[in-house]
């Protein structure tokens, strides 16, 4: 007999309508270039779920963000998509959990924001990207927001943008294809050599793609006062610890290789479903489950699959005991 619907997806994303009108207001045609911006409705949102066995998607938006807009618009905009996402939520019970948008790099309008999400509209996490505008998260400008995130023990979603170099040499490929993995490394390079995983380590974080360049390049990250002494001051207390504290999704990255360098670092308590729908088409979402279903033993598969994300998920964990 099927299992019912049991998998927890928090790495799905949704393109609510108010967030299309703001884009549209701004004059946004290509809103991740070289990406096929996928149409996105509900009603298939839910049977593509059904179908594959996902009880519950964490829905979140994608890259660009709020970068398409500027101070009060940008606070704006995030607060409608937030509203659209809490009713979307309110409209399935059970169904959906959301991580919130919010309008960095304004640090003030980001904690106001944080705030209502989280308190009045009842989200389940908060959303951020590598990078917004070109500062990365580990830079001083942010110390203030993850001073408060983790003094709130919020839930952090990672998603990955493109990298702020304008020169970057593009190949005429899509950023998204390996530039965003990249981005990610980058990223948490940066939170580790700023301290920031130092000074906040119960930082509930969930990085996407499975970490991007990550979980290979792991023991490589702890070389740099080796290859620089004047680095010394810099190194964190236990890099390798701070990299198996975070938690990392599955979205396009089912796969053995992937999988067994994320499983040589972290093991499987860290490691959660993700499908990165509609953004990767159904056949992604089916190559997901089958790879996750067969990479891991019998005996865990249902923690990667739910019940790690449930730990970390209580609103979502009671809904769909």
């Amino acid at each position: 007999m099927a299992m019912a619907p049991h998998r927890i997806d928090v790495h799905h994303h949704v393109i609510p309508d108010a967030y299309l009108r703001a884009m549209d207001r701004a004059g946004v045609d290509h809103p991740i270039p070289g990406v096929a911006y996928p149409t996105w409705n509900v009603e298939a949102d839910l049977d593509l779920m059904d179908r594959h066995g996902i009880r519950t998607a964490v829905v979140s938006i994608t890259a660009p963000g709020v970068t398409f807009a500027d101070g009060p618009e940008a606070a704006k905009v995030a607060r409608a998509t937030n509203v659209a996402m809490a009713q979307l939520i309110s409209d399935h019970p059970g169904r959906y959990g959301a991580f919130a948008l919010v309008p960095l790099p304004d640090v003030d309008a980001a904690l106001r924001e944080i705030d209502y999400a989280l308190d009045v509209l009842g989200l389940d996490g908060v959303g951020l990207f590598t990078n917004h505008h070109g500062t990365y998260l580990g830079d001083a400008a942010f110390d203030r927001l993850f001073a408060a995130l983790a003094e709130r023990d919020a839930l952090v979603h990672v998603h990955p943008a493109a990298p702020a170099a304008t020169d970057q040499p593009g190949f005429g490929l899509p950023p998204s294809l390996y530039e965003f993995p990249f981005d990610t490394t980058r990223m948490v390079a940066n939170l580790l050599y700023s301290g920031t995983l130092d000074r906040h380590p119960g930082l509930r974080l969930i990085l996407s793609h499975a970490g991007g360049a990550v979980p290979f390049l792991a023991q490589r990250l702890t070389y740099a006062a080796t290859i620089n002494p004047e680095l010394r001051d810099r190194q964190p207390r236990d890099l390798l610890a701070s990299l198996r504290n975070l938690y990392y999704d599955t979205a396009m990255s089912a796969n053995r290789p992937t999988l067994a360098a994320l499983t040589e670092l972290v093991g499987t308590d860290h490691i959660l479903f993700g499908t990165d729908y509609p953004f990767m088409p159904e056949s992604t979402t089916a190559e997901t489950v089958a790879g996750v279903q067969g990479f891991f033993d019998a005996d865990v598969v249902l923690d990667v699959e739910r019940d790690n994300a449930a730990a970390l998920l209580p609103r979502l964990a009671r809904l769909t005991a």
